[in-house]
């Protein structure tokens, strides 16, 4: 009986640990993509941690946010970052991206100001591609 009462626990936590993969790899490749040229002015950087910190429901949008700390050169920079996501066609794809180095709070109505263009899908984002 204690088994199927920790279900949801690891359901909640697999769920969890997927979220934070996706937001992992989704902004190593928008940074490395981009070679962060608005944040890093074309400098050399180096990503050596990326952290999430919350995952929000705002009607149909979930917006997924986190850190992402570099070297740039021989500076320490931290940006942060803003996920939304919504079900399109039954998958779930990524609609709106901001990222400040600024702290922030997000809420989905400044989300929609950003617009990413590509609509990509979040699941493959899943796979480690380390």
């Amino acid at each position: 009986m204690s088994a199927f009462l920790s279900s949801p626990l690891i359901a909640d936590e697999y769920e969890f640990n997927q979220f934070e993969m996706s937001f992992k790899n989704f902004m190593t490749c928008e940074l490395t993509r981009t070679n962060a040229t608005d944040h890093f002015n074309g400098k050399p950087f180096k990503i050596t941690m990326i952290d999430l910190f919350d995952i929000q429901n705002e009607s149909d949008l979930k917006i997924i946010t986190g850190a992402i700390e570099c070297f740039v050169g021989d500076k320490h920079l931290t940006l942060y970052a803003a996920v939304g996501l919504k079900i399109i066609m039954d998958r779930e794809q990524v609609v709106y991206y901001t990222i400040r180095d600024k702290d922030f709070s997000i809420l989905a109505t400044e989300l929609i100001k950003f617009p990413y263009k590509e609509r990509c899908k979040w699941s493959p984002y899943w796979l480690d591609i380390d």
